[in-house]
């Protein structure tokens, strides 16, 4: 049993790992200056909420074993620097992980996208064949009832997100997580705020590779142009293995895969998530489960929360939301959805939400991004702008970046309302219904929005 003192205890993921720590035995505290749902009631249903929200350098005392240290907390917190003048151990969340999971074997998903599928679907297939393992996941998955999970299993499957640590370790957190068996799904320039340029985005990704043993398997995109390069300039030493696309066709929506022992229909749709299958499986077969049944296991998954996440469907609409927000995903999603239903009036609402997104500079990825849908609309807030401490934008901005002549932009809620309950009653068909954000469109019931 150890003592862990969280700082910044209330992140979406921080507070799984204080979570799952505390049902391992260990005794569990934190710290938080706000914490919101649904972190706050899980901590308090697990007697963890802080008392107050704040900072209170008191509770930092020499006989802590571990400071776990989230990013939000800044070099000055007050409890930070408690516990550097005591010389309390400070691991950021992903040092914390591999100090807990060392002894494990430790499978990495990592890439600029498709993470979370590949790991909830490595997840899915393990869980269906009675393997037991750990896990850390940036999403729910049907099936599991925590996002991180921590016993004494001999393997673990890690998302690994290529964003800083911590404030006082400023590498990309899949940098400490050491593993065994590893996936780069693929590469497009995010996280500005952080990374400057592509080719100083890209370079994470090949000292990534560099760092990992010699010989160990890595399974890489084999469509993705960058991803190749990378493994041909750093992952030399490494037995690369490439994945493509699987052979697939539709049947009324559905995408069934073409497998040598037959058709497999599966629940999700569109290529790059076929694609991320592909990921999957080779990761589950190097493990040590067939073929055969790794295509019948994964013909039950559902897909993780937020990702072509179906919200309702009535007789006239069908409605998905997903945690799209990069130009890349946001292309990827709004084609898998063209592709599955295709006789349908595709409205594609996108909320800019992440650093990136908001900034000027990097609108112009955008650029066509949304020309799969018969109508978009593009949603911006300039409470977000001023979060984030980012300089204004106009709706004539954003609309020049996209490309799009037709293209709908609002700054306003009930704009954005109204807009989507117009496209929604001029559609001349039944319509598949598209949001795509990293955040929520100021709480919008678009249930409501829809059925107008």
């Amino acid at each position: 049993m150890k003592r862990i003192h969280f700082i910044a205890i209330g992140g979406a993921i921080m507070h799984q790992l204080a979570l799952a720590l505390k049902r391992q035995g260990n005794i569990v505290t934190g710290s938080d200056d706000e914490i919101n749902d649904p972190a706050k009631s899980n901590l308090a249903a697990a007697g963890l909420l802080p008392e107050h929200p704040g900072w209170f350098p008191e509770k930092i005392t020499g006989d802590l074993d571990a400071i776990v240290l989230g990013m939000h907390a800044k070099a000055d917190n007050p409890e930070l620097l408690a516990a550097q003048s005591l010389n309390v151990p400070i691991y950021s969340f992903p040092q914390y992980v591999y100090e807990v999971s060392k002894d494990k074997k430790r499978i990495v998903v990592a890439g600029s996208h498709g993470k979370t599928t590949i790991t909830s679907m490595i997840m899915h297939i393990l869980k269906s064949r009675g393997i037991d393992f750990d896990y850390l996941v940036g999403a729910k998955v049907q099936g599991f009832s925590e996002s991180v999970r921590l016993t004494d299993a001999p393997l673990i499957i890690l998302e690994g997100d290529e964003y800083p640590a911590s404030v006082i370790e400023k590498r990309p957190k899949i940098f400490f997580y050491h593993p065994h068996i590893s996936v780069l799904s693929g590469i497009a320039w995010d996280h500005i705020n952080v990374f400057p340029t592509y080719d100083n985005y890209r370079s994470q990704f090949e000292q990534y590779l560099v760092g990992i043993d010699e010989g160990s398997p890595v399974f890489y995109n084999n469509k993705d142009e960058e991803v190749r390069s990378v493994i041909v300039r750093s992952g030399g030493h490494l037995n690369t293995i490439p994945y493509s696309m699987p052979k697939y066709h539709y049947e009324m929506g559905q995408a069934v895969l073409d497998t040598p022992g037959g058709p497999v229909p599966v629940s999700v749709f569109g290529s790059h998530n076929l694609l991320n299958m592909q990921a999957a499986i080779a990761v589950c077969m190097e493990l040590g489960v067939s073929e055969t049944d790794c295509y019948s296991a994964i013909a039950s998954f559902t897909g993780a929360a937020r990702r072509l996440e179906k919200l309702f469907e009535t007789k006239d609409i069908i409605a998905f939301r997903d945690f799209a927000h990069a130009p890349s995903k946001l292309k990827a999603t709004l084609d898998a959805v063209r592709e599955a239903w295709s006789d349908h009036t595709l409205i594609a609402c996108f909320e800019l939400h992440t650093y990136s997104s908001l900034s000027e500079q990097f609108l112009s990825h955008y650029t066509h991004s949304m020309d799969s849908a018969d109508k978009a609309v593009v949603y911006f807030s300039h409470h977000a702008l001023s979060l984030k401490g980012l300089p204004g934008l106009d709706k004539q901005t954003v609309h020049k970046y996209f490309g799009r002549e037709d293209l709908i932009v609002t700054d306003e809620k009930p704009e954005l309302e109204q807009a989507v309950k117009n496209l929604v009653k001029e559609a001349e068909k039944p319509i598949c219904l598209l949001l795509m954000s990293s955040g929520t469109f100021d709480g919008i019931d678009w249930n409501a929005v829809s059925s107008q």
